[in-house]
């Protein structure tokens, strides 16, 4: 006789698979890419930019006057995570993000849609940017803040800016390298995100990822948009000239080689290509298909 426990199911996992997450991935990216135009592109960037500069804002204020730095660090990941999280549930447009799915995209398609796909990263860069401009000068004139935020922005800012003191090659190396760790993570933030079935089951996993780049001081493009955003619209800040040249160029660049090497390549390599397929089919049956763009 067939007892009750025997019948009961076990729950659902609470969480997707490594391959069905790369195969969603790239299937939402090429949706963004083919359906999208370069108007809504930047418009979802410039919300992308909005939202980083309000998680700087929020970090910065959460943080300021903490004694300790290990746990200055922890409320600073944790305010930043905010405005990351906000990207990931309004599916605004990351530069950073869009350093994964635009490769996992890349690799769904077989290399298609490559001019469309490069046209989107620039217009991602391109409406982070003023998003998160735009936001730094519209807070400097609604609001004023104390000394000690202040004095951690400034703060923020000098580390953002620690390789321009290396100078040359050497500096812009390093500032390029760190770019890489920073995307190494912040692409583990998204590629966990899309992995959690409930909303907690994503934030925790975005949470971990951006504390630790923020512990880390790895630099990331739109983060430090997002910084000198807020203290530019001051008119104490360096400069976009300097904040472009030292942190947010060098930045984007290794957080484009970090999305790709370090998180899209080696799940895709690692996955069998009849692990793929299989994937690919089991999204097919459970993932609602979207209505065509009219």
């Amino acid at each position: 006789m067939t007892t009750a426990e025997e019948d009961l199911e076990p729950p659902p996992a609470q969480y997707i698979e490594a391959q069905r997450v790369m195969v969603t991935m790239g299937r939402a990216a090429v949706r963004r890419i083919t359906r999208l135009s370069p108007v809504q592109v930047f418009v979802l960037g410039f919300m992308g930019g909005f939202f980083i500069g309000m998680g700087a804002l929020v970090s910065v204020l959460l943080a300021s006057g903490v004694g300790t730095p290990g746990t200055t660090r922890l409320l600073e990941g944790f305010g930043f995570s905010a405005g990351f999280f906000f990207v990931i549930l309004s599916e605004a447009v990351l530069f950073s993000e869009a350093n994964v799915m635009m490769p996992a995209g890349l690799l769904e398609n077989r290399g298609r849609a490559l001019l469309p796909t490069l046209r989107f990263w620039v217009l991602a860069f391109a409406g982070n940017l003023a998003g998160a401009y735009v936001f730094g000068v519209a807070v400097h004139a609604a609001q004023k803040y104390g000394p000690a935020d202040t004095r951690l922005l400034n703060e923020v800012i000098a580390s953002k800016l620690q390789f321009r003191a290396i100078g040359g090659v050497e500096g812009w190396f390093k500032a390029v390298l760190s770019g890489v760790f920073a995307n190494w993570l912040v692409g583990l933030a998204a590629f966990f995100a899309v992995m959690g079935r409930t909303l907690i089951g994503k934030y925790i996993p975005v949470l971990l990822a951006v504390t630790a780049f923020d512990a880390a001081n790895f630099q990331h493009a739109p983060a430090n948009m997002g910084f000198f955003g807020l203290i530019n619209a001051t008119g104490h800040g360096p400069g976009w000239d300097i904040a472009l040249g030292w942190s947010i160029a060098p930045a984007a660049v290794g957080n484009l080689i970090g999305g790709f090497f370090l998180v899209v390549l080696p799940f895709w390599f690692a996955l069998r290509p009849h692990e793929r397929a299989a994937a690919a089919k089991e999204c097919s049956r459970e993932l609602p298909q979207p209505a065509s763009a009219g």
